[in-house]
């Protein structure tokens, strides 16, 4: 009766050791997890200190000019540093065609040339205006501008023209005669343009419009140039716009006063 009472018993810790063998592998697996934690956890640390090092030893190295290619002390610092000093000369045939690259930008054409000429005579026809126009307290009346199309030299009808009218005043012959002295040594062409304000043209006026009465202001510059210094016509080109060009606002008298003008361009353009 006593050894059927043994095998149970040895049967039943026997299934009791399979039941628990689970937890064995669980633990393993907890285990190997909580060290790929760790491990995680410490890569994931920077040490600050260490990489404050590292990136002043990589910025002083860029930041030295040299270069492992160029033979210098590179990162590294093994880099042959005395070829650095003292590169080997150049082989002859190298050095002959290098100067042959400096040497072969292609010359400028006549008409650059003249152009760039142009340029220099437009600067200084500038200056000398201005100068002219400070020496002689015409800021008021006479306004100077570099325009992409050439130097534009606006003048006021104030000292220009009585109201209305296109006949030269006396007092603008100075300063016409003063641009007119400048232009004969200009290669290129003068724009004279005509500009009026928005009052219509009165019922007693010699001219219909005042279309007619910015062309006749324009010529009369014009002729001004032609007759007194005897420049050549064929540098000139006049016309009249009236007050389709204003150059402020004609709802004021201020405005309007800005509109009445002559403008004489000296045109970025060489004579055919």
């Amino acid at each position: 009766m006593r050894q059927p009472n043994r095998r149970r018993r040895h049967r039943k810790q026997a299934e009791g050791d399979q039941r628990e063998r689970w937890m064995i592998t669980y633990a393993d697996l907890i285990t190997l997890l909580l060290i790929f934690f760790v491990v995680m956890y410490a890569m994931s640390r920077l040490d600050t200190e260490k990489y404050k090092l590292v990136t002043q030893s990589l910025q002083a190295t860029f930041q030295s000019g040299d270069s492992i290619l160029e033979m210098g002390s590179g990162i590294t610092g093994t880099a042959d540093t005395e070829n650095h000093k003292n590169p080997p000369p150049k082989p002859a045939a190298e050095e002959e065609g290098s100067e042959d690259k400096d040497t072969a930008a292609e010359p400028l054409t006549e008409r650059e040339l003249a152009f760039r000429a142009q340029e220099e005579e437009l600067a200084n026809f500038m200056g000398l205006i201005q100068q002219y126009v400070k020496d002689n307290q015409l800021e008021e009346d006479i306004f100077i501008s570099d325009e992409p199309q050439g130097i534009a030299i606006t003048l006021s009808d104030r000292f220009l023209f009585d109201v209305g009218k296109a006949e030269l005043k006396p007092g603008a012959a100075p300063v016409l005669g003063k641009l007119a002295s400048l232009f004969g040594d200009l290669n290129t062409t003068v724009s004279i343009e005509g500009h009026t304000d928005n009052v219509p043209i009165g019922r007693y006026s010699s001219y219909k419009d005042n279309w007619e009465l910015s062309g006749a202001r324009a010529m009369s510059v014009l002729r001004f140039f032609l007759d007194n210094s005897k420049l050549d016509p064929e540098g000139f080109q006049y016309a009249g716009y009236a007050d389709t060009r204003p150059a402020a606002d004609n709802a004021t008298a201020k405005g309007k006063q800005k509109n009445r003008r002559v403008e004489i361009t000296v045109l970025r353009q060489l004579k055919e």
